[in-house]
Formats: C-alpha cells, sequence, structure tokens
C-alpha cells in the first residue's frame, strides 16, 4: 500500500473513532456503561491523528478534514439514531463546513505544487 493512502486510512480511522466517541457519549447519558467506548473512541482518535501527521499529512489539513467531518457526520447520524433535528439551516451550515475543507485541501495541494516547483 501506498504511503500517501495509509495516510487518508489514518485520518479516516481518526475521523470514524472520534464520531463512534461523540455519539457514544449521548448514549452513555442513559446507558453509563458507554462511558468506555467514549473514552476508547477519543482514545483511538487522537492515536491515529497522531499516525496520520507521522505519515506526512499537514496539521492544518488533517485537523480541518478530520474536526469537519467528525462533526457533520455526527450531526447527521445524530439525527438518524438519536432523532435529532437537521434542518436546511443545519444542512446548509454542513456544506459550507465540507466547503472549507476542501479550500484547505486544495490550497494545501497548490503549496506542495509550488514549493515542488521552486527547487
Amino acid at each position: 500500500m501506498q504511503a500517501g493512502t495509509v495516510k487518508w486510512l489514518y485520518l479516516g480511522a481518526a475521523i470514524l473513532l472520534e464520531v463512534v466517541g461523540s455519539l457514544s457519549l449521548k448514549g452513555a447519558l442513559d446507558h453509563p456503561v458507554l462511558y468506555a467506548v467514549v473514552a476508547l473512541g477519543y482514545l483511538g482518535a487522537f492515536v491515529f491523528l497522531a499516525q496520520t501527521l507521522r505519515a506526512g499529512l499537514a496539521l492544518g489539513v488533517a485537523y480541518g478534514i478530520w474536526g469537519a467531518t467528525g462533526v457533520a457526520l455526527t450531526a447527521v447520524l445524530s439525527a438518524q439514531i438519536f432523532n435529532e433535528p437537521l434542518t436546511l439551516l443545519m444542512a446548509a451550515g454542513i456544506a459550507v463546513i465540507i466547503a472549507g475543507v476542501l479550500c484547505v485541501e486544495m490550497g494545501s495541494q497548490r503549496a506542495r505544487a509550488q514549493a515542488a516547483a521552486a527547487t
């Protein structure tokens, strides 16, 4: 597997574990045993985020994608799992978050390309 692919797999794992931890936090209010899942989810998320950075993904890109994707997935899944509201305005906010993450990633790619061209 290529190094570029590995960093994205690490980031995907970090996002999924953060979402599991966040959703479990809501569930733990009624089922305290889920606090163990919360702790493991967040711990695992940070371990995989660190692995993502170690694999070479820039902090601004990794953290931006991790945070924004986690927020978006948590909002959508909490609407499905916990029957929480997901309004049109909230959906627009999620779209803006995604657009912002795309801008950060495209800007990062452009900066790398410019740096490579300068050397």
